[in-house]
């Protein structure tokens, strides 16, 4: 019994002089007198040697010594807190931070966004739609025959054949979606990723981006339509931007017409670009079919619309000097990275 008093009485005199410095030696002591294994269980262990008319006395006196241990491991812990690892102590506060790399919009979203811009200053709202549609909407409401080409396995990824799903060809399945819904007038613009089985090339992708307009409304004219493709092309190319009209066929809108602008690269003077015409197609057209109509359950004798739709990659790479459309989708980030900070 005296033993052991005197054991403690030197622990004591130990552990009043333990001095830490930093969080790992203050780890280490609780490990040493507290843990699983430390001092404090081991003399716990020899209360069995202690007479049975002295153990509760040792009892005290072991609880004490376990009291004043913890109280200076919670110390040691709180000085640690208060005292830099050796790691903060060599950082030097007065160098200048690093700095963050700043990100950008991708320019397809740019001109996107800029697309869609225009068309909600003259009161389009946005429609969104799947990108996994079935025939109906994609195909058989838009007045498209089983025989059209646009349905050949060439030019569509059908999901499944038996029933017929695919991944959408155009966002004109958008406009197919709000007609049905049967809420008139309706004007919208369908902005959205579209997929074609077409060979990848500088050129052309098998995936690419569109922005579709529809409006509907009774007294609906064909004039009503170049006037909001001209504030279009006015407000997107500038003033000095010459257009003309091309008649045209798509079997969704009667009469239907493509729409060219003065060349951007050469002023209309004819380049590799515009292949030496001075003109570029940005756009199709036209009043929507009758049949269309019908097949949304609205009456083509009352009501009348047109629409239009454009491909976004043509305006970026003609915005942003881009000689191939693969980049749009390779991530690269020095690509990328040239769009930070641009408008």
């Amino acid at each position: 019994m005296e033993t052991l008093l005197q054991k403690i009485e030197g622990y004591r005199r130990e552990i009043e002089g333990y001095v830490t410095n930093g969080a790992e030696a203050a780890e280490q002591f609780r490990i040493a007198y507290l843990g699983t294994k430390g001092l404090v269980k081991s003399l716990m262990g020899e209360m069995k040697q202690v007479p049975a008319d002295r153990k509760k006395e040792f009892g005290q006196i072991l609880n004490e010594f376990k009291q004043f241990a913890e109280a200076k491991y919670n110390s040691l812990k709180t000085v640690a807190g208060k005292t830099p690892s050796l790691a903060a102590a060599a950082i030097d506060l007065s160098l200048p931070g690093d700095l963050i790399p700043v990100g950008s919009r991708h320019p397809i979203s740019m001109m996107r966004h800029r697309i869609v811009s225009i068309f909600q200053r003259l009161g389009f709202s946005v429609a969104e739609g799947p990108e996994i549609e079935d025939d109906w909407h994609n195909f058989t409401a838009l007045n498209l025959p089983e025989y059209h080409p646009a349905r050949d396995m060439q030019d569509t990824f059908y999901v499944s054949t038996d029933p017929a799903w695919l991944l959408r060809t155009h966002t004109s399945n958008i406009q197919i979606r709000e007609m049905e819904k049967g809420v008139l007038p309706l004007r919208i613009v369908c902005p959205g990723r579209v997929y074609r089985n077409e060979t990848i090339s500088a050129r052309s992708h098998c995936f690419f981006h569109q922005v579709e307009g529809l409006y509907i409304d009774e007294d609906v004219s064909f004039a009503d339509l170049k006037q909001t493709l001209y504030f279009f092309v006015k407000e997107m190319y500038g003033n000095d931007v010459k257009v003309r009209f091309r008649p045209s066929y798509f079997p969704f809108t009667e009469p239907s017409a493509e729409m060219d602008i003065s060349c951007q690269l050469c002023g209309g003077k004819g380049c590799n670009v515009c292949k030496n015409t001075g003109w570029l197609e940005i756009l199709g057209c036209g009043m929507v079919h009758p049949n269309v109509l019908t097949n949304c359950n609205i009456d083509p004798e009352k009501y009348t619309g047109f629409a239009f739709g454009m491909g976004v990659e043509r305006p970026a790479l003609l915005k942003y000097g881009i000689n191939d459309i693969r980049l749009f989708s390779e991530n690269d980030v020095r690509f990328l990275r040239q769009f930070s900070g641009v408008v």
